[in-house]
């Protein structure tokens, strides 16, 4: 099976309900940006880092799946479509709060480095800030599944948490602003 159709060519590809629209279209930024940072949650899961990291991650790659799935529906489907639903935003949130437990209290703010995996993890928070933005860009002019925005909001708060949770575990200094 070839894996190129040659239809996207001339700047255009199919949601999916098989309507065609201009890649530039908002809600291919959209999903296009969550695809994106699902590649990059990869990637921080191929570092040495715990285990429980590890399947965090490859659960959140799932979820991100689900989200870009619904943001690539803009007519009604004739499949059941995923969800996002509270439990996922719940899981996210309970996770943080997990990881924020054993963390010293901030003073300053955080810049991304220190070590290449910290950084990935910024790298993340920063990717799922651009995906939760054109989500709401694209909510502006037409409906969005509200989920997909809450869940993308409280997955930067993770990532920034992972972040500070993994050069803890490291012994990695945290590179403070200093302003």
């Amino acid at each position: 099976m070839k894996i190129y159709t040659k239809t996207g060519d001339k700047g255009k590809t199919s949601l999916l309900s098989g309507e065609r629209v201009l890649k530039s279209d908002l809600r291919l930024d959209a999903y296009g940006t969550v695809d994106e940072l699902s590649s990059f949650v990869g990637l921080l899961g191929s570092y040495d880092i715990s285990e429980s990291h590890k399947k965090f991650l490859y659960e959140i790659q799932n979820k991100l799946y689900n989200a870009g799935t619904l943001l690539a529906v803009r007519t009604e489907v004739k499949f059941d479509l995923p969800k996002i639903t509270e439990a996922d935003i719940e899981l996210i949130e309970k996770e943080t709060d997990m990881l924020s437990a054993k963390l010293p209290p901030l003073k300053s703010f955080v810049l991304p480095g220190g070590d290449t995996v910290v950084a990935q993890a910024h790298v993340c928070r920063s990717i799922c800030r651009r995906a939760e933005r054109a989500a709401v860009k694209l909510s502006e002019t037409e409906p969005v599944n509200e989920s997909v925005i809450v869940f993308l909001n409280r997955l930067s708060d993770y990532f920034f948490v992972l972040s500070r949770s993994i050069a803890y575990e490291k012994g990695v200094s945290e590179l403070l602003w200093k302003p």
